[in-house]
Formats: C-alpha cells, structure tokens, sequence
C-alpha cells in the first residue's frame, strides 16, 4: 500500500518577517505551501515541491558516518529566512518527508519514487533534500517511472565519488549509480568533481567498463568553467530528460564539515553553484536532490546553511530566475 510523505511542521518554516504583504519584502516561509501529496493540485504555475528523505540506512551500510536523516528539516529552517525573489506565477511547496523505518531502505526509496513519480504527474519540479546519497535511487526510480522505460535518461551527478560499488550483498549509499546502470540501457552518467585518490582504481575501472563520463575535480577551475558547462549542455542534449543529484562530500572541507566522508580537495561552493545554475536551468532537466548533509557533525550549522543556500540555486534555476 502506498504510504504518503508526512507533512512537516509548519514550525520548521519560521524566520524572519520584514513586510508582512509587501511581496518584494517576502522570504520563503511567508510564501511556502504545506500540502498533503494527494491533495496538491497540478497547476499552470511553475511549481518546485519540497520532499524530504529522512534516511541514512545507505551511509550506514557503506560505514560512514551517520546523521543525514536529520537535515532535510534542518534545510528547511535554513532556507525559511531566504528572500524569495520570484513573482506571482512561481509557487514552492512542501509535501514533507518520507522516512525509512530502521533498516529498510529498499522500501524507503520505493516509497520515495512512488512520491517524485506524483510529484512529476502533477507538473511540479521535485526538490528532494536528502538524507544520505542512497536518495539518490529513489529519486531515480521515481523519474523513471515518470518518463517511461523507453526515454533516454542522463544523470548528473555532482560528487568526489563514484558510487558504483558492488550490491551483490545489499545496496548502499556507494553502489546506486551501478545499480542504475547495469539494470537500465537507456540511462547514462555524468560525475563531475571526482577525486582522484577518493576512489580505488578498481571503481575507475568500473566507470569506464559502464561507460561512465567524469571529470576531475582538480581540472575544475574557475577558468575552466566554460569548457565544463559546454561538456554539461552537450551530455544534456543528448538525452530525453535529465535529473540532478548533489553529494555535498564534493564540496571543500574548509567550507562543507559537516558531511559523511569530508574531502581535503574538493570544489569551492561558487563552482558548485555554477553547476547547479547550469543545469537547472535546463528544460530538460526534471528534478534535483542534495544528499550528505549532517548536521550531527557540522560546526556552526555552516554545511546546513550552504546546503539550503546551494538548493536555493536548484529552485532559482527551475524557476527561471537567472533568466
């Protein structure tokens, strides 16, 4: 039986008001709408729909450290105080949180997909706030069941690892993309920030067996970003749809503690911004998730506040706001 997402507390939505009908003046919690899935109507108005996962089963099983199932509300507080800088025409809403119950993942992400699969139905750009990056499968499950077995499917992934490891004995937080691969010919991959010593030679092997296209995090300067968003918009054509996934450990240490495996050498948060921008901003481009996010580990709730602001970019560049 299909279980619905628990819609959050509105409490979770607070922050602060500077007008309280002047809608220049607004922020995201005066504008949010706290929706059950079932009654949330398709609507010609540009829609981003918040869902949470509250899970971190995946990170568990591949031995990292956990907390993730925390920071989807966490998030949310973080983005409640945000400007919203969009006109009458563009709506967020949020359908709350799916939850994995102990030890069933595999169940968790089926639910998860049953919810961005309505979500998509009903014309609205899921934004799934993670959770571990094991979300990651229930996002795609749900897209797929949207766009049909036969729609060519790219999935960018913007992360220091691969996670293609082996599931022969259970799925995890690194095995999706394998998972995703070896079970769909018709969805291809694209990981940028990968680090060069963050992954065996043997997942390097993995990749290039499945075909997987990828670009090192140390060839991604700032100078550089023209030639990485033309590779970014040339995979995107190439395919039917496409849909985002971002596991904050890419992010520098320096800027992102509070994550499950933190990366010495990772991408500064403007790179990462400009990848979300450009893809985003995409229309093929049907949805978005960040994983990784713990706010059990983070100093100061500094990766909660850059996760929420780098979601911030997701729901801009869905609404066209850097149009």
């Amino acid at each position: 039986m299909k279980t619905l997402p628990r819609i959050v507390s509105a409490d979770v939505w607070t922050g602060r008001t500077d007008h309280a009908e002047r809608r220049s003046s607004f922020r995201c919690h005066q504008v949010v709408e706290l929706v059950d899935l079932d009654d949330l109507q398709a609507s010609r108005d540009n829609t981003c729909a918040i869902i949470g996962f509250e899970c971190d089963e995946g990170v568990r099983r591949n031995q990292g450290r956990v907390g993730a199932a925390q920071a989807p509300n966490a998030m949310r507080q973080a983005l409640a105080s945000l400007p919203w800088k969009q006109g009458e025409g563009n709506r967020i809403v949020d359908v709350g949180n799916v939850r994995c119950q102990g030890e069933q993942l595999e169940e968790a992400q089926e639910e998860l997909g049953l919810a961005v699969s309505g979500l998509l139905a009903k014309s609205a750009t899921p934004i799934i706030l993670g959770g571990g990056h094991e979300t990651l499968y229930g996002h795609y499950l749900g897209v797929r069941k949207h766009i049909g077995k036969d729609a060519s499917l790219g999935i960018i992934n913007i992360d220091a690892h691969f996670d293609l490891r082996s599931y022969e004995i259970q799925p995890s937080s690194g095995t999706m993309f394998r998972q995703i691969l070896e079970n769909d010919k018709n969805s291809r991959y694209f990981v940028v920030g990968i680090q060069r010593f963050g992954n065996t030679q043997e997942l390097f092997d993995k990749a290039d067996e499945l075909g997987a296209r990828y670009m090192y995090e140390e060839d991604m300067a700032g100078e550089r970003m023209d030639d990485i968003t033309s590779a970014l918009h040339e995979f995107i054509e190439n395919h039917d749809h496409v849909m985002l996934t971002l596991c904050t450990d890419v992010l520098n240490a320096a800027f992102a503690p509070g994550v499950s495996a933190p990366s010495p050498f990772g991408l500064t948060p403007m790179v990462v911004r400009t990848l979300i921008r450009t893809v985003a901003a995409h229309k093929k481009t049907l949805s978005f998730d960040i994983c990784e996010v713990n706010p059990v580990l983070d100093e100061n709730g500094r990766t909660v506040k850059l996760g929420a602001y780098l979601t911030n970019e997701a729901i801009m560049g869905f609404l066209g706001g850097y149009n």
